[in-house]
């Protein structure tokens, strides 16, 4: 029966999607690649900022110690460098890809670090990092092939 109406009987958004234009659509790459740079902000600041209560659900208690702190902090401002160099080729209109490719390392170096760890760390720690950095690697590789 649904497939007997037309589009702009089911809706706004239905008949939106039928033509072709949707909100997302207006998600460009350079966009992603933005948003993907504000989220590195958002951790990498929050990581120098309070190192020990970001990183303890990734490493433990080891974050509240001097080293940990340490550690936390050099990521943290490794992700801010990483997406400070990103916004800046973003804004210049190109040289994006090769801080997208300094992303991905990052993001599957903590990945790496994070598994051959994973005895030690909190039960938390695995599937999160899994999510949040095993995706920033899929969106960085995605992100590879569309910017120019």
């Amino acid at each position: 029966m649904f497939a007997l109406t037309s589009a702009n009987e089911r809706g706004p958004l239905t008949a939106a999607v039928a033509r072709g234009r949707v909100a997302s659509g207006r998600m460009t790459a350079r966009t992603l690649a933005g948003l993907q740079a504000a989220g590195r902000i958002v951790l990498g600041g929050g990581l120098v900022a309070a190192p020990s209560l970001l990183a303890g659900g990734w490493v433990g208690s080891v974050a509240d110690k001097p080293g940990g702190r340490a550690l936390a902090t050099g990521l943290g401002a490794r992700d801010l460098a990483i997406a400070a160099g990103t916004l800046a080729a973003l804004r210049n209109g190109h040289g994006a890809r090769p801080w997208v490719r300094a992303g991905m390392l990052a993001d599957a170096a903590d990945v790496v670090a994070t598994l051959r760890a994973r005895d030690g760390l909190p039960p938390v720690a695995v599937p999160a990092v899994a999510v949040l950095a095993g995706g920033s690697v899929a969106l960085g590789a995605y992100l590879h092939r569309e910017l120019r």
